[in-house]
């Protein structure tokens, strides 16, 4: 059977791998994210210190909760949590936070696992003049911030940690020309690291290259990175919904 190539952050990747080679499969680590610390973490903390003043905090991913949640020590059990995956769930149980301590909003659909699916959770008519605290990367989409500031919603967006595209070098490349030149099952969990995947594709092998990847088969946690699969030329994507136990379903290992 093929290998699963998986394209998370390192610090994210190994406990999946794990699971991969406990089910019998090959499991290969190949970030297409580096998640890196803030220069300057002063703004977050003053975020975080006046979590009383917010009737929500949400968090954009695990690696937002992970940044955030260091520098906290209890959490205000009044002050509701959003998040849009399984992951994040995840992130916030290993912090000591789960739905019998506070209140955790989340998409109720697995497969739209994104902002769009978390609004439908929340009722937004109910935290007009509320104020509401993004946590996300340095940089990252506007729309659920829009969204809210459209329905009279306070919100204020505060940055945890930075993202930046792994640098090519000789020994990227002598992958990445290997996982070409067989074929794979790649998780992919971010649209973004997507783009840094044909990015990377293009200036390794920019002709060839392009027909190779997007013969591969990609499996991936929600609506949003298979519109973007697709878009970028991907004909076998699997949309699996969100969480790690979906995505290892989705590869169908044999008994």
């Amino acid at each position: 059977m093929h290998p699963i190539v998986i394209t998370r952050p390192a610090a994210q990747a190994t406990a999946l791998a794990q699971q991969i080679t406990v089910r019998g499969r090959l499991p290969v680590i190949f970030p297409l994210l580096e998640i890196l610390p803030l220069k300057d973490s002063a703004p977050l903390q003053a975020a975080l210190a006046k979590l009383d003043n917010y009737a929500l905090v949400v968090f954009v991913s695990p690696n937002a909760i992970d940044a955030a949640l260091r520098h906290i020590s209890s959490w205000p059990r009044q002050v509701a949590i959003g998040i849009v995956g399984e992951g994040s769930r995840a992130a916030l149980a290993r912090h000591g936070l789960t739905a019998d301590n506070v209140t955790i909003f989340s998409p109720p659909d697995p497969a739209r696992t994104d902002s769009e699916g978390l609004l439908q959770a929340l009722d937004l008519d109910a935290l007009r003049d509320a104020q509401v605290l993004l946590v996300r990367g340095e940089s990252g989409r506007d729309f659920f911030a829009d969204t809210l500031l459209a329905a009279g919603i306070k919100v204020r967006a505060v940055a945890a940690y930075r993202r930046q595209a792994p640098q090519l070098d000789a020994v990227l490349e002598a992958r990445l020309v290997q996982l070409l030149n067989s074929q794979n099952d790649w998780i992919v969990t971010s649209s973004e690291a997507l783009r840094h995947l044909m990015d990377l594709v293009q200036q390794v092998e920019s002709g060839t290259g392009v027909a190779k990847i997007q013969q591969q088969h990609l499996l991936v946690p929600h609506a949003r990175i298979a519109e973007t699969a697709h878009a970028l030329g991907f004909t076998d994507v699997t949309l699996t919904g969100s969480g790690d136990e979906r995505l290892l379903d989705a590869l169908q290992f044999p008994l």
